[in-house]
């Protein structure tokens, strides 16, 4: 099966699964001396916004000798309304250009309106959906507020006075402050929320300190973020006044954060008052080192300026119930076929590198499952064109820059893809300009941050907390038995969950049964933490526990894989007497859908679905049905989680840069030998 998959591979990777196989001619134009978009869009005789949108990067301005690509002439070039102010109380409707990556939903939400008033007021003009350069109607009498609609500002182009070697990515456009006011300027695919949570304030502050955002939200508004704005009064801190004599906590890229105090409240937690700012358990250490002894009720804590962040609850299935099938997206997919190394190999045939090759294996297997998603899009008529790209990739190399450049990818919807934590960063770094979603799909490394990267992989440090999150939950009495050689894991606990009990060990480094009876309670489930990778401490110590079952109630956890509960010596049914919890990247799945899913497949391929298979399709499909909303990807991000066959897709938006998913599944042994999610 996996040879006709690399000779089809062939084939596949110079096509587009689309629903249109209409190909144009575009005409390359090198751009001149005092040349603008409008002046190039005139001389083509095509609207400047069909320039956009085959060179996203365009609308950000153009370089000299820089290459554009021009598509062929339309009909009429679409003319550029000037700035329009929409009456306050009027019922003829406002018009609005469209410009590229705008959606219905976006619309409805800069001019106060519903997406249903808008289709209702172009009727047949947006049948096939919303397309870049129409003119359409906008009905007033539900906002307010004024509402502009102006084209990106065009300056010609000069020659430099001297040629630069490299061009230096731009940061985000952030003002110094100006005495105790700074400034931040919309960028295009920025949000409320995103900048909100940039810099550590509530939507309503936002709003507060720049009225003009309230039903209005246009690209290179500038923006109050900190301090006051002219004639605006800021809202007070929460708790207490800005610590003055402690410095100011820097994110990168992230500008500056101030600091307030907060007092800890019953019953509160590091993981909780972390969350309910906004930042992850670490920078809240760090913040505050005395919480390495322990978190007490009454201490004064230093916080990120801004009230608690109210995270809405997030809603799963939503994504299947508002699929919009109208307008049309682009997805690719940066898979590491490495096919030049198999055209190349005269010494293997390809069914011998098939047997030793486990990457391309991997490659392989999520591949096949990409694809089933890919055909569970088109049942759901989902309008979405899939554009597949070898990414050649090794550890510490990669094709991505000149697929970037061949195949303008910063023009994509989003992008599946690479596999090495390196390449997708560097893939994130190529499109950020753009903000093209990328999506990481098997790496769990943390590296550098970017705006546009999405980890779908929960970390290492997620999965640890995740585990101590659902205990806490239940009001358990945690206990840790932590193996010598497990260094790392016995400072996390002590820097990181420092209510933690530590099992005592013998001079020898050995578990004493005693140790642990000692931090036993009765009055509730206790918790005991396995970190050891020895079968002797293992069998002592579970030993232990089955004989405390008498008296307490005890249960086994680990907080990361442990092949040595693998071995023969631990049997399943001491595992499944004590109910071994752990956390999980994915579920078993029992449902009909799971099971019609394995038949599909095993038809296809002649073989049952590995977990690289189903990490495929549900990486993919997740991403499908992201794009097929009247949101942008962003806003589904922020507001949907999903679940798919055997994975969750919850994502956060991390404190300095991107998003992190946080679908992870509790565990454990149930005694019907069966694994069951613990809720």
């Amino acid at each position: 099966m996996k040879n006709r998959i690399i000779f089809s591979l062939l084939f596949v990777l110079s096509v587009t699964f689309s629903a249109s196989a209409k190909q144009d001619k575009y005409v390359k134009h090198t751009v001149a001396q005092g040349e603008t978009i409008t002046i190039i869009a005139q001389k083509y005789k095509v609207t400047p916004f069909d320039i956009y949108k085959l060179n996203p990067d365009s609308q950000n301005g153009i370089q000299l000798n820089s290459v554009l690509l021009i598509p062929p002439s339309s009909a009429e070039p679409t003319v550029i309304p000037p700035k329009q102010t929409q009456p306050k109380n009027n019922s003829n409707p406002t018009t609005h250009l469209v410009q590229p990556k705008e959606t219905l939903f976006s619309l409805s939400r800069q001019y106060g309106v519903s997406v249903e008033a808008i289709k209702e007021a172009n009727g047949e003009l947006l049948k096939d959906g919303l397309k870049i350069g129409q003119t359409i109607k906008i009905p007033s009498g539900e906002a307010s507020k004024e509402t502009y609609e102006k084209p990106p500002l065009e300056k010609p182009v000069q020659a430099p006075k001297e040629t630069p070697k490299s061009v230096v990515k731009s940061e985000p456009k952030v003002e110094a402050p100006k005495g105790n006011v700074a400034y931040h300027i919309i960028e295009p695919k920025e949000t409320k929320y995103g900048i909100s949570k940039k810099y550590g304030m509530t939507i309503q502050e936002l709003e507060r300190l720049n009225p003009a955002i309230v039903s209005d939200f246009p690209v290179g508004l500038k923006l109050v973020v900190s301090g006051n704005a002219p004639a605006v009064a800021s809202k007070p801190a929460v708790s207490a006044e800005p610590i003055k004599d402690k410095p100011a906590v820097v994110n990168p890229g992230s500008g500056k954060k101030y600091l307030q105090e907060y007092v800890v409240k019953p019953k509160e937690t590091i993981q909780s008052i972390a969350t309910d700012f906004g930042i992850t358990e670490a920078e809240l250490i760090q913040l505050n080192p005395e919480l390495k002894k322990g978190i007490k009720l009454g201490m004064i804590l230093r916080v990120p300026m801004g009230e608690k962040v109210n995270v809405p609850k997030k809603e799963q299935g939503n994504l299947m119930k508002n699929l919009n099938t109208n307008a049309r997206k682009q997805l690719a997919l940066l898979l590491p076929f490495n096919i030049s190394k198999i055209e190349n190999d005269t010494v293997n045939s390809t069914q011998a590198r098939l047997k030793k090759d486990k990457f391309l294996n991997l490659t392989l297997d999520f591949y096949s499952g990409a694809l089933m998603a890919v055909d569970s899009a088109k049942v759901l008529g989902m309008n979405i064109d899939i554009k597949i790209f070898d990414s050649q990739e090794t550890k510490s190399n990669s094709n991505v820059a000149a697929l970037a450049q061949q195949n303008n990818l910063a023009g994509m919807d989003a992008i599946i893809g690479p596999f090495y934590q390196a390449n997708v960063e560097k893939l994130a770094e190529l499109v950020e300009s753009t903000k093209t979603p990328v999506i990481s799909p098997l790496s769990k490394e943390i590296g550098k941050k970017f705006t546009n990267l999405y980890q779908s992989m929960p970390s290492l440090e997620q999965m640890r907390a995740s585990v101590f999150q659902y205990m806490k939950s239940k009001g358990g009495n945690i206990i840790a038995v932590v193996d010598a050689k497990k260094g790392s894991v016995k400072q996390y606990l002590q820097e990181m969950q420092s209510d933690t009990k530590l099992v005592g060990l013998s001079a020898k480094g050995s578990f004493v049964a005693d140790s642990l009876r000692l931090h036993l309670q009765k009055d509730k489930m206790n918790y005991v933490l396995l970190a050891s990778e020895s079968t002797g401490m293992i069998l002592a110590m579970t030993n232990a526990m089955l004989a405390a079952q008498k008296d307490y109630q005890v249960q086994l956890v680990i907080m990361e894989p442990n092949e040595t509960l693998d071995f023969e010596e631990i049997s399943l049914t001491r595992l499944t007497k004590l109910k071994l919890l752990y956390p999980s990247l994915s579920r078993p799945n029992e449902t009909v859908e799971a099971n019609q899913f394995d038949t599909k497949y095993k038809k296809l391929n002649k073989i049952i679905p590995n977990q690289y298979a189903i990490r495929g399709f549900d990486v993919t499909f997740d991403t499908l049905l992201r794009l097929s909303q009247e949101k942008t990807f962003e806003e589904t991000i922020q507001a949907d989680a999903s679940e798919q066959i055997e994975n969750k897709f919850d994502y956060t938006q991390n404190t300095t840069y991107g998003y992190s998913n946080n679908g992870i599944y509790i565990l454990y042994y149930d005694t019907d030998l069966t694994i069951k999610e613990a809720l």
